[in-house]
């Protein structure tokens, strides 16, 4: 892992993207230059003790200054709590305390057909820098630029149209991009994995057999981020279908350096079950490897 960078971080923008959605841009070149999708920071503000951890934010992007150097990163937060509501009151000039990067990035990959992005609620987060690290239109980490698969789709699902966030960055950035909502009011009216199951292993509109077998033996690899429940029927379907898959757990966090194991996750080994520490072993894993029976039943 890269040496972590703990710093007091000058804000530059903090702009809304959607119901109680925000995208804060840090300057800090050191940062961006070291970061990887996949990756995250913890933030907690500058001053004052309340509250007194950080809070674990997934890597966005990266912004690049006229010679094509990384200069800031941009982070998407959706606002829960009373730490995520002081986030948005920042303006430019503003301050935070920041330290990162943290945790294992996303998977590496090569010649992939395409690759499956699927979110839920804030999880997209984490997958514009991952979509153009794949597509071969950016190099993180100080990665030169390679890219790992023809096509990349996202499936996005939220509870509702107003919390859809950064849409139109993942098509101008390349994706294809496939929307559901829980009340209908965007998209596939349902949950995202049940609009991935209809699209692309599921049961062909009529007339459309050879397009969906198309679509099904296209798609290579999965990567998932959002909600436990969402990730469990992820795994399942990517089992089910023999299709590797990786996804980003957005277990609560307290340190982030892995002195507290605090956001412990099983996972199974060769001799049983044991126990990984989501912000060094992850915020990544293989879901094969993970002991989904052992988390919470919903």
């Amino acid at each position: 892992m890269n040496s972590v960078l703990h710093a007091t971080l000058p804000v530059i923008m903090n702009e809304r993207l959607a119901r109680d959605t925000y995208r804060l841009r840090l300057a800090t070149p050191e940062l961006a230059r070291a970061i990887r999708p996949g990756q995250f920071v913890m933030l907690r503000p500058a001053h004052g003790t309340d509250p007194l951890l950080g809070r674990p934010f997934a890597l966005y992007d990266t912004m690049l200054d006229a010679q094509g150097e990384p200069t800031a990163v941009d982070i998407v937060y959706l606002v829960v709590g009373k730490a995520t509501g002081l986030l948005a009151e920042l303006k430019a000039g503003d301050e935070v305390s920041a330290w990162g990067p943290l945790g294992n990035g996303f998977p590496t990959l090569s010649n992939v057909e395409t690759v499956g992005l699927v979110a839920g609620g804030i999880g997209q987060t984490p997958f514009l820098a991952y979509l153009r690290e794949l597509l071969g239109t950016r190099g993180y980490g100080g990665r030169p630029a390679r890219k790992g698969a023809e096509r990349v789709v996202l499936y996005y699902g939220v509870r509702s149209a107003d919390l859809a966030a950064g849409v139109e960055d993942f098509r101008a950035a390349g994706a294809e991009v496939h929307l559901a909502s829980d009340d209908g009011s965007l998209g596939f009216h349902g949950f995202v994995t049940q609009l991935l199951q209809r699209d692309w292993v599921g049961v062909p509109p009529s007339g459309d057999s050879s397009a969906a077998n198309r679509l099904k033996a296209g798609l290579q690899h999965l990567v998932g981020c959002g909600p436990e429940p969402m990730l469990r029927a992820l795994n399942r379907l990517a089992r089910a279908e023999s299709i590797p898959c990786h996804v980003s757990l957005e277990t609560p966090m307290a340190c982030g350096v892995g002195i507290c194991f605090s956001c412990v996750t099983a996972v199974q080994t060769a001799e049983g079950m044991d126990y990984r520490r989501v912000c060094m072993e992850g915020p990544v894993f293989d879901s094969a490897c993970l002991a989904w029976e052992s988390k919470s039943t919903y």
